[in-house]
């Protein structure tokens, strides 16, 4: 799974340099009244769950890293209302006390640990991604600088889930894929000026199926991101 982010990031960098130059050349020749705005996009977010059930807490810093192509399809002739369909990638952590094992009979087995007993307890999704916006900006054929506001929803497959316990009795590493809700959705919103923006995602529903249960209690809690995005032509 490295490799993916390896190879998704040479790929994002490499066609950065090129579109750096291609934007240049243009500028210098002529202006593209037919211009199309943001087309890649870079993500660092702080993750956080809601509706976690009782004694359950995070700690710890949990990250979110993502990325993609997004194609932007202006509504109006001064191309400052579009539509944004896109494909990326993300991975995301979790670290909280929720302790996760697996029996012989693959069924999942949940409890809560005391936090300052472990020295590791994280859930680890990878996740490809397809991100639909409303786009709102104060762009010009010859301006790069400018407002935005983008409002929408990301639907989401989780294509590997694992989480991984370092503590007493004994460390844990398992995968989880088959106790989470692989199809995930929520709103998206991003704000700011410029190249980077802040950035936020509210998840809709459950990152476990209704399968998974703590003390007869089914498992509900969603992830909230939080963070800055980049986008670039």
């Amino acid at each position: 799974m490295k490799n993916i982010v390896y190879i998704l990031a040479f790929c994002f960098l490499l066609q950065t340099d090129l579109l750096i130059a291609q934007e240049t050349s243009i500028a210098k020749d002529s202006i593209d009244s037919k211009y199309r705005e943001d087309q890649f996009y870079f993500g660092i977010t702080y993750n956080l769950l809601k509706n976690m059930p009782s004694n359950m807490t995070q700690n710890g810093f949990s990250s979110g890293f993502s990325l993609g192509f997004i194609r932007d399809m202006p509504l109006n002739d001064q191309r400052n209302v579009a539509i944004g369909l896109g494909l990326g990638y993300s991975t995301n952590s979790i670290n909280q006390n929720l302790l996760i094992t697996q029996n012989n009979q693959n069924i999942y087995n949940y409890s809560l640990v005391e936090n300052g007993s472990f020295s590791k307890n994280k859930i680890t999704i990878h996740v490809l991604e397809i991100p639909l916006e409303f786009r709102w900006r104060t762009s010009t054929p010859d301006d790069y600088s400018f407002w935005r506001i983008y409002g929408g929803i990301k639907f989401g497959y989780i294509i590997a889930a694992k989480a991984k316990y370092n503590g007493p009795p004994s460390d844990v590493k398992v995968s989880i894929l088959d106790a989470v809700e692989k199809l995930q959705y929520g709103f998206t919103l991003s704000v700011g000026y410029d190249k980077i923006n802040a950035h936020l995602y509210y998840g809709l529903n459950s990152l476990l199926n209704n399968k998974q249960e703590l003390n007869n209690q089914v498992l509900e809690f969603s992830i909230i991101k939080i963070g800055l995005v980049l986008y670039i032509l």
